[in-house]
């Protein structure tokens, strides 16, 4: 049995919160948007971390991180990207893979929405986090964990981290 913790926007900004509930994870995933690698860095040295870059990284993000990642955790096919769309709205890049070849488990970030979705046609789940951070339009910043064993995944929390302009430490 896997504990992750997944966030995704966090535009350069951690803080303790942000840390403490992710302390209580196995792995930490990031849908993108990292912002630096001072960020990867701290996730990295709490738990293991896999991540994927988004549109506002730069090069060095995007040398050590992909635009997609796809991998097994237990017995769940995950596919990890920043921007893929929504059930019924998928990205057009998107598409065509996961009509042909879904995962169990969609996981995009961008949208700085939080969502959890189950996309009944494809027969899988898709989870947007909202956004760590502090930079966007969303108001209340978000993560989320949940469990994944075997091929169940459950307890899914979400986790309010304050209003954006409030610091937490």
């Amino acid at each position: 049995m896997k504990r992750i913790g997944l966030l995704s926007d966090t535009h350069g900004y951690m803080d303790n919160a942000i840390l403490n509930y992710l302390s209580e994870c196995d792995e930490i995933w990031h849908a993108g948007d990292i912002g630096n690698l001072e960020v990867v860095d701290q996730l990295a040295a709490l738990k293991p971390l896999r991540a994927v870059y988004g549109n506002i990284d730069g090069d060095k993000i995007r040398q050590e991180y992909p635009l997609h990642q796809r991998f097994l955790c237990e017995e769940v096919d995950v596919w990890m990207t920043h921007i893929g769309g929504y059930p019924g709205r998928y990205e057009r890049y998107v598409t065509p893979e996961i009509y042909h070849n879904p995962p169990k488990l969609f996981i995009s970030g961008h949208s700085h929405i939080l969502k959890v979705v189950n996309d009944q046609k494809l027969g899988l789940l898709h989870i947007n986090p909202g956004a760590a951070g502090v930079q966007g339009f969303h108001q209340v910043r978000t993560l989320i964990r949940f469990s994944i064993d075997g091929s169940r995944i459950f307890d899914l929390e979400v986790v309010e981290m304050g209003r954006r302009g409030s610091f937490t430490e």
